[in-house]
């Protein structure tokens, strides 16, 4: 122990302060070039003729569509991801049983697979020739190229965050609270929402904060299964990518900064509430 103590009160030589300051620039570099430098980007390109062709841009009726089907889209997802996404890092926790391994595994695949790869194999189900189209015929449902195949696209890719979020937090606090819970007569709903939901909070909280994040900036898979109609399938993100294509720079520039700054504020928020909570 007082080894210990002294190794780490002892003076830092002057190579090892480079070395530190070093490796803190190199950090601080890092992340300026890969967050900052683009945000820096978004908004000189955006601000390049002023605030009045911003307000012009935002304000269009598909420019406004766009938005509120991406919120549409983002609020969805995540309503579902919290609450089957609660269940599946529940049951991963708590239960052993078969297959077990490999669905935690399953759980990382949209991690590895594009997002353009997952448009194409809903379209390979919904679309007209789809392996489901004459069940969808005959209930004369529309998933392809609507919203419904939108929201399953966004909901496959955001699926990993909600549970990876959860799952960490609910084996660090075990189960002694719980079954402290049930023995003194809590039935199992009480239990959840009154011992391990709390606990679960700052986890749930982030899941749903990068879920909602990551739904807001999807772009492949709702490309593909969407089409990007203008005005019924165009989310923000195919609004930006058909704005490039037609040289319209400042809609392009202003709309890529609000989703950027407010997927920013959202994580950076959550962050500074925890810290206060903390407190």
């Amino acid at each position: 122990m007082n080894t210990t103590v002294t190794a780490m009160t002892r003076p830092v030589s002057r190579s090892g302060l480079w070395g530190r300051r070093l490796l803190i620039s190199l950090v601080v570099g890092y992340i300026a070039f890969l967050i900052l430098a683009p945000l820096g980007a978004l908004v000189a390109g955006a601000f390049q003729e002023g605030l009045p062709p911003i307000f012009t841009a935002l304000s269009q009726p598909d420019v406004l569509r766009a938005f509120w089907l991406t919120l549409l889209i983002s609020l969805l997802t995540v309503i579902v991801h919290a609450v089957f996404g609660t269940m599946v890092a529940w049951v991963l926790v708590r239960h052993r049983f078969p297959g077990r391994q490999i669905l935690n595994g399953l759980i990382d695949m949209p991690f590895a697979v594009s997002a353009v790869v997952v448009g194409y194999m809903l379209l390979l189900l919904f679309g007209r020739n789809g392996l489901l189209a004459p069940v969808l015929a005959a209930l004369d449902i529309q998933v392809a190229f609507a919203l419904p195949g939108m929201i399953l696209a966004t909901m496959f890719v955001t699926l990993p965050f909600m549970i990876r979020e959860l799952m960490p937090v609910l084996e660090a606090f075990g189960i002694q609270q719980e079954q402290a819970a049930a023995t003194l007569g809590a039935s199992g709903w009480q239990t959840f929402w009154r011992v391990t939901l709390p606990a679960l909070r700052w986890g749930f909280i982030y899941g749903v904060i990068l879920t909602f994040a990551r739904a807001l900036g999807e772009f492949g898979a709702i490309l593909v299964i969407g089409g990007g109609v203008i005005g019924r399938t165009e989310t923000v993100t195919l609004y930006i990518y058909r704005a490039l294509d037609e040289r319209m720079y400042v809609g392009a520039y202003s709309a890529a900064l609000v989703l950027g700054l407010l997927s920013l504020a959202l994580v950076l928020g959550t962050d500074l509430l925890r810290r206060r909570s903390d407190r």
